[in-house]
């Protein structure tokens, strides 16, 4: 019986802990060949460790303009081709108006939004004509979320990217989505500082925002993944899946 990636070559960004991390076993359950990228030296070999010797896995600033050249070299030294790009590296950056400076924004702009358009561009000439290209977008989006300007601001641009990229490229055969998530519980909230106590309550605000009172799963996530990187989502072009708990909807 064949699966959905079978043959395929996959690429996912920030792909050394949660949304991405479990995106990767998921494509590999599902047959294909992973890269992932990553910054820290133990996450990546976390990341290693866990998707094993068939997975490729490269340090890679995805806010450096520059090193996604570089990351397009490294997949063409190893892989014949790219059939799915999963850009999900991101900076969530969240604060008051008033506690923004320049390098900050600059900081969200360029991971979230510059480098993964120059990965873009820099992966044309690997990538097959019949690649699946999925942008990390965000409910932030649209909710109007305080605190969120600039991190929101940044998705808001990567969902239009999606849609002009998917004008541009679709001739090519190249597909160009954007899957949004909602409140999603990984591993980023233990990354706050905050005492178990207070983490905790967050937990239960951030969960007050979701109609289903829950926050959602890398799995969940993941699959959502491996449905816009498969064939079963051909007819699908410039197009945004939001897996978010009601939160951009109700």
């Amino acid at each position: 019986m064949s699966r959905r990636l079978d043959g395929k070559y996959a690429l996912i960004t920030g792909g050394t802990a949660g949304i991405g991390l479990e995106t990767a076993k998921q494509f590999q359950l599902e047959g294909a060949t992973v890269a992932v990228t990553g910054r820290n030296e133990s996450g990546l070999k976390y990341a290693q460790d866990q998707l094993g010797e068939s997975a490729l896995v490269i340090k890679n600033d995805s806010g450096k303009a520059d090193q996604q050249t570089i990351l397009a070299q490294q997949l063409s030294d190893n892989f014949p081709r790219i059939d799915i790009v999963y850009i999900n590296a991101g900076d969530v950056t969240h604060k008051p108006l008033d506690e923004w400076d320049e390098d900050c924004f600059d900081h969200v702009m360029n991971v979230n939004l510059k480098g993964p358009f120059f990965l873009i561009q820099s992966l044309l000439p690997l990538l097959s004509d019949s690649a699946s290209i999925i942008l990390c977008g965000s409910v932030s989006a649209y909710i109007g979320l305080a605190q969120s300007s600039v991190y929101a601001a940044s998705k808001a641009a990567l969902i239009s990217l999606s849609r002009t990229l998917s004008g541009e490229l679709h001739h090519k055969g190249i597909r160009v989505n954007t899957l949004s998530p909602g409140p999603t519980y990984t591993d980023a909230f233990q990354k706050f500082g905050l005492s178990e106590e207070k983490q905790q309550e967050l937990i239960e605000e951030v969960q007050e925002l979701v109609p289903l009172k829950r926050m959602g799963t890398p799995l969940e996530l993941a699959k959502a993944a491996v449905f816009l990187a498969s064939d079963e989502s051909a007819y699908m072009l410039g197009s945004e899946l939001l897996v978010d708990g009601g939160v951009g909807n109700l």
